[in-house]
């Protein structure tokens, strides 16, 4: 079975040792993916512009692992302030409304206090 890493171009995969997505078989495993522009290095203020940059930036290692969204099997959300959930539910639905993947949140603190979500999924090739 091949193996694949791809890289977001973050800083902190080379500094830590991750990738922010791993092709195993069939599956892609896209690691937790803040709300950064890492073209700009940049991060809004607002959870939901935060979400849509998260889905923006899972979208385009899926694309590169040759999957999509919809293949979405799994995801996991975490936020450090449980009330910014449920202003993001438009744009989880907006991205995985079709795929309507298993999904559970955890409430936990995050490494920088600008970033206000996480996701991480799990999709099929």
């Amino acid at each position: 079975m091949n193996r694949k890493l791809i890289s977001s171009g973050s800083e902190f995969e080379s500094k830590i040792g991750y990738s922010r997505a791993v092709v195993d078989g069939n599956y892609v495993f896209v690691a937790g993916t803040t709300g950064y522009d890492y073209e700009t290095m940049s991060i809004s203020d607002n959870p939901v512009e935060q979400a849509d940059q998260c889905f923006k930036n899972i979208e385009k290692a899926l694309l590169e692992a040759g999957s999509s969204l919809d293949q979405v099997v799994r995801v996991h959300y975490i936020f450090p302030d449980k009330s910014d959930f449920e202003p993001c539910w438009p744009i989880f639905k907006k991205y995985l409304g079709t795929a309507c993947p298993a999904a559970t949140v955890f409430i936990a603190g995050l490494l920088d206090d600008k970033m206000k979500l996480e996701i991480e999924v799990t999709a099929r090739i």
